[in-house]
Formats: C-alpha cells, sequence, structure tokens
C-alpha cells in the first residue's frame, strides 16, 4: 500500500482552543469560481497543535468559519492540499511547520498552520450536513448537533487509552513492590516485600480498581456511543445532549484520576520511579496532556454541570428527563439513607449524594 496522501486534523489555533466559536481562520465562497478562499488574518488564528502537520502530512482537515453571500454561518470542515504530492514542498500559500519540543510524545511532529488566501474548489468543504450551492446559497444541516459525533467519538476513545496507561503504570508499580524488599520489621528475619506494607497498599489498590472502573467505563460509553450515532442517521438526535454531557464528564473525571494515579504509582516506587526507564515518565507525559486536548478539563466539567442543572429544572418541573439523570426528580424527603451491601444498594446511595449535591446547587443557580 502506497501511503500517497497523509492526511491531518487542523482545528485549534494559536487563540482558541476549547472555544470552538472563537476559531479565526475564514473559508470565503466565491461563486464566480466555485472556491473557497482560505485565510488566516491574524497571528493568533494559526492553526497550532495537529498531529502528523509538522512534516507528514499532505493534506489537512481544516475547521474554519464559512463565510459567504457576505454572511458568516459557524465553523465548518474543508479538505486543504498543505503539501506538493511529488517533492512534499509547502503549495502557494501554505505556511507549515513543526512547533518544537513537547513535555513527552516527541515522536509526533505536532505543527502550525497559515493559509495566504489559499483557494480550494467547493466540493473540498465537508458537505454530508450543511452545504454551499454553486451560487453561494448555504444550506442548513437538520441540527446544529450533527457536527458533535467525531468529537465525542474521539473523548470515547481518551476514555479506553486512560485505562490502558494507568494499568500500565499501576503494573510497574505493584510489579516493583512484590520484588522490593525494604527495612527490617524483626531483627535477623528476611526484609518483608513492600507491598506487604499497608501503606503501599492504600496507595496502589485503589488505583488497581480504578483502573478496571474506567475500562468498563469506557466499554460503556462505547455502547451509548454505537447507540446514538445509529440513531442520529435515522435522524434521531435525542440523545446527544446526554452523550456529549456524559463524554465531556469522563473525560474530565478519568483524565485527571489517571493522570494523578501514575504519579501516586512513580511515587510507589522511589528513586527508582524517578528514572526514565522505570516508564512513568513516558506514560504520564502523555496522559497528562489529555486533561488539555479534546477539551480543556475544567470547561468540560462546566458543560456537565450544565447540563445537570438543566435536567434539574426540568425534572423539578415533571417533564421527563434521560434515564441517566432521573434520580434528580427525587424530592427532599426521598433523599434518605438506604443501608445495604449490594450492588443496587450502593448505586442508590451514589444516586441519593448526586440528588443533594444537585438540589443544592439548583437552590443556589435557580433561586439566587
Amino acid at each position: 500500500m502506497v501511503l500517497k496522501i497523509i492526511g491531518c486534523y487542523a482545528q485549534t489555533e494559536l487563540g482558541h482552543g476549547t472555544f470552538i466559536r472563537g476559531l479565526e481562520t475564514t473559508a470565503t465562497y466565491d461563486p464566480d469560481t466555485e472556491e473557497f478562499v482560505l485565510h488566516s488574518p491574524t497571528l493568533t488564528s494559526t492553526k497550532w497543535w495537529p498531529g502528523s502537520l509538522g512534516r507528514t502530512c499532505t493534506h489537512a482537515m481544516v475547521v474554519a468559519k464559512l463565510i459567504t453571500s457576505g454572511k458568516c454561518y459557524g465553523v465548518h470542515s474543508f479538505i486543504v492540499p498543505v503539501r506538493d504530492l511529488n517533492n512534499h514542498k509547502p503549495l502557494p500559500g501554505i505556511t507549515v511547520g513543526e512547533i518544537g519540543p513537547k513535555l513527552a510524545g516527541n515522536c509526533l511532529d505536532n505543527g502550525y498552520l497559515r493559509f495566504d488566501h489559499v483557494r480550494i474548489p467547493r466540493n473540498n468543504m465537508m458537505m454530508k450536513h450543511a452545504k454551499v450551492s454553486s451560487d453561494g446559497t448555504y444550506i442548513r444541516p437538520k441540527s446544529d448537533k450533527l457536527g458533535y459525533g467525531t468529537m465525542v467519538f474521539v473523548r470515547v476513545i481518551i476514555l479506553q487509552q486512560a485505562a490502558m496507561s494507568l494499568a500500565a503504570a499501576t503494573t510497574i508499580a505493584v510489579r516493583y513492590s512484590a520484588i522490593r524488599h525494604q527495612s527490617e520489621m524483626v531483627e535477623g528475619e528476611p526484609e518483608p516485600q513492600i507491598l506487604d506494607y499497608e501503606a503501599q497498599q492504600c496507595k496502589l489498590f485503589p488505583l488497581v480498581s480504578a483502573t478496571l472502573g474506567i475500562f468498563f467505563a469506557g466499554l460503556k460509553m462505547w455502547d451509548i456511543y454505537i447507540d446514538v450515532y445509529t440513531r442520529m442517521q435515522e435522524g434521531e438526535l435525542g440523545g446527544m445532549p446526554e452523550l456529549h454531557a456524559l463524554s465531556s464528564g469522563l473525560k474530565a473525571l478519568v483524565t485527571e484520576l489517571a493522570s494523578n494515579g501514575v504519579e501516586v504509582c512513580r511515587l510507589a516506587c522511589g528513586g527508582h520511579g524517578y528514572m526514565k526507564s522505570s516508564g512513568f515518565a513516558r506514560i504520564y507525559g502523555l496522559l497528562t496532556a489529555a486533561c488539555t486536548y479534546e477539551g480543556e478539563n475544567t470547561v468540560l466539567l462546566l458543560q456537565t454541570a450544565r447540563y445537570l442543572m438543566k435536567a434539574y429544572q426540568e425534572a423539578k418541573c415533571g417533564r421527563p428527563v434521560q434515564s441517566s439523570v432521573s434520580y434528580l426528580g427525587l424530592s427532599e424527603g426521598e433523599n434518605t439513607y438506604v443501608y445495604g451491601h449490594s450492588l443496587s444498594d450502593l448505586v442508590f446511595l451514589y444516586q441519593q449524594a448526586t440528588s443533594r449535591c444537585a438540589l443544592y446547587c439548583g437552590k443556589l443557580y435557580y433561586y439566587k
């Protein structure tokens, strides 16, 4: 197989990342030539961070503001040739290069990209949903939410990657703890494994459990994504807000938990954990990056919180909500403790705790 065309995804800019509506790169339609003109009007509109852009890719999927008939219709995606297929040099109007060393992942050539009135054919716009006709007429999609699918897909993948990274870190730390012997507990007796110390167990065993929890949460999110995506293809968009909230909240929670967990594992291995050969540096460097790419965690948590507040208000008004947040409809009188040790009892206890938090936040938000 000959990889003649190699692509990358160019969304994030020097000035804007999570706030997609703030992207500054423009794609202005010219009806006379039936072409889009890609342009980087400011320094902050420079595309920044796309993987494989620095040296490798020949084409880029560029996210830019669509302008036609003098009106801006928000961000859309366009396929833009970046380098000549014969000599791999940048095409006219293209400024492209590598952004430089990072904390980790330096085998990937993350790059920057600028456009100086670069023209592409009209058909290079991704027009599965929104369209621009040859005369410049903009045809709206059935729903603005249809473009969320790819973004949510990547967040689901991040959950699975976080589970694998934390699994690697806990495996290293537990194995090290099993073979490392330290301190003479009883004079004349062999030094015990450090894994026998309760302090070491308290550090590592919860992270083993967390790894399994993240792994199965990722599997569940994948099933939810496939279900919602299938229904989206049939025109049913009702599940999109819940999927967006779940994937946003879980991505933020899991990446922070996993990256902090890797650091705990490193510390649990003492000085040896600080060695590059331990593997922790690479794992941590790649995992901690996930706390900011595909949505900065604080922003994602706020998006999930906004969804919960909307669901809380709907539930309190007696309107139907998604099953995953139906517990928000519990009245304050129903929020009583139930003692038990079954899985269903534990789930209900967590629902009660979350419901009480939502009640408290809801009162502050809606009745301040």
